[in-house]
């Protein structure tokens, strides 16, 4: 069962909107996309300062839509968006000293969505660093502790969780040394995640119950999102958007995929989540795709009202 429960409604709507996004965009194959969509009907149980226990916010399914949500894709920088849950969950059970750099650090893995930045990161939790490639013994070691943050995900006990891959670092060109060894001769060890893994994860933030109320806030304020005209978001679901609106986000991409997962809120309709992910390398220079979807589904949401 997944955390959220099938809507009919929702199910029309957004079998629509992905036929609309089809034929404004016929290069986008069905097999190019993958998309999750939750709304937050009243009374609304996100974005309340961590209102709710854990175990009371799981109790409360939302209705939702998903198409090809457990497609495991590559992810780009949306797995930022988890190394940064589980960097904080670190943090609050003190497996690892807080520090200025590291702070800057998480601060620019999210904001800027800086490679460096999570490079940092990825070594502080796992204890790895990269370089030159290890004898088979030491090698053993390093993967082993390189992959403590799929152990982590994994003990949340979740479904969505299950099969997603986070484990790699994310390169400008491509990796070396033990990081090369470690991805694989055809790159089968890459990060792997899902739409549906990450709206459960962006839920449970939205939600105050990623690793606590307090650290859950921090994030939101990480993933906040300006929607100026002078700097406006290219190629994002927030680049459609009504100035009016309140945007939390973090989006991936490089040559062959196109991602972005969002929290938005409009005024007088139901906030609603979504995520999308797109690849295929005939149309992720495309900057349309996502804003267009992203217009389609506000049309949807101001008549649902």
């Amino acid at each position: 069962m997944t955390f959220f429960r099938k809507d009919e409604q929702l199910d029309k709507l957004g079998n629509e909107i992905l036929e609309a996004t089809w034929t404004e965009f016929p290069e986008l194959a069905p097999n190019q996309i993958a998309l999750s969509w939750l709304v937050y009907d009243p009374p609304v149980l996100v974005n309340t300062g961590g209102a709710l226990s854990a175990e009371e916010f799981w109790k409360h399914q939302v209705r939702g839509f998903s198409y090809r949500g457990v497609e495991g894709i590559y992810p780009a920088g949306i797995a930022n968006l988890f190394y940064l849950v589980a960097i904080e969950e670190w943090l609050e059970n003190e497996m690892t000293p807080n520090s200025g750099e590291l702070d800057r650090a998480i601060k620019e893995m999210i904001v800027n969505s800086s490679n460096d930045a999570l490079g940092l990161v990825v070594d502080i939790l796992s204890g790895t660093t990269s370089g030159p490639d290890l004898p088979a013994g030491p090698l053993e070691t390093w993967k082993f502790q390189r992959n403590i943050v799929n152990r982590y995900f994994r003990s949340l006990g979740w479904q969505e969780l299950q099969s997603i891959n986070i484990n790699q670092k994310i390169w400008g060109e491509s990796p070396y040394g033990r990081e090369r060894t470690f991805l694989g001769e055809f790159g089968e060890n890459r990060n792997r995640l899902t739409t549906n893994a990450t709206a459960r994860l962006l839920h449970s933030i939205i939600g105050g119950v990623a690793v606590s109320a307090k650290r859950s806030q921090q994030m939101m304020t990480l993933m906040r999102r300006t929607l100026d005209p002078v700097h406006p978001l290219r190629g994002s679901l927030g680049a459609s958007l009504p100035k009016e609106a309140k945007l939390w986000s973090q989006a991936g991409g490089d040559t062959q995929v196109c991602h972005d997962a969002a929290y938005i809120e409009l005024p007088s309709v139901s906030p609603y989540l979504l995520v999308v992910f797109t690849e295929g390398n005939n149309h992720c220079t495309n900057q349309e795709i996502l804003p267009f979807i992203s217009t389609q589904i506000v049309a949807v949401m101001n008549k649902l009202g």
